[in-house]
C-alpha cells in the first residue's frame, strides 16, 4: 500500500479536466490543496528539494482546476439564461462603460412629438434647377 504522503501528482492538463464531471473536479481540487498543505509543511520542516520545486506545479494545478471549473460553470449558465429577456451582470457584454450607456438605433431615430409636427408642416424646400 502507497503512503498518500507519497503519492505524487503529475502536472494536470486543462483539456483532460473539461471532460471530466464536477464532483471529480472538485475532488481533484480538494486533493491538490490536501498536497499543496504538505509540501508547505515540508518547506517549513526542511523537505527535499524535489518538494520545494513541486509546490509551484501543485499551484498551478490547482488554478487550471479552478479556471475550467469555472468556465464550465459560466458557459452552463449562458445555456440556461439564453433564451431569458435579461441576463445576469457577469453574463452581459463587457464593453466600456460609455458604449453600454449609448442609445441604441431604435432610440436614435426616434423624434419627438414637437419636431414631427414641424417636420410636417415645414417640409423641404424643393427648388426647379435649370439645366
Amino acid at each position: 500500500k502507497v503512503h498518500r504522503r507519497f503519492l505524487i501528482m503529475a502536472k494536470i492538463k486543462a483539456y483532460e479536466l473539461r471532460s471530466s464531471k464536477k464532483d471529480a473536479m472538485l475532488k481533484k481540487l480538494e486533493e491538490l490543496k490536501n498536497e499543496l498543505g504538505q509540501l508547505r509543511v515540508a518547506k517549513v520542516t526542511g523537505g527535499a528539494q524535489s518538494k520545494l520545486a513541486k509546490i509551484k506545479v501543485v499551484r498551478k494545478s490547482i488554478a487550471r482546476v479552478l479556471t475550467v471549473y469555472n468556465q464550465t460553470q459560466k458557459s452552463k449558465l449562458r445555456e440556461v439564461y439564453a433564451d431569458r429577456k435579461y441576463l445576469p451582470t457577469d453574463l452581459r457584454v463587457k464593453k466600456t462603460r460609455a458604449i453600454r450607456r449609448q442609445l441604441s438605433d431604435d432610440e436614435k431615430s426616434k423624434k419627438t412629438a414637437k419636431s414631427l409636427k414641424a417636420i410636417r408642416n415645414f417640409p423641404n424646400r424643393r427648388y426647379a434647377v435649370k439645366a
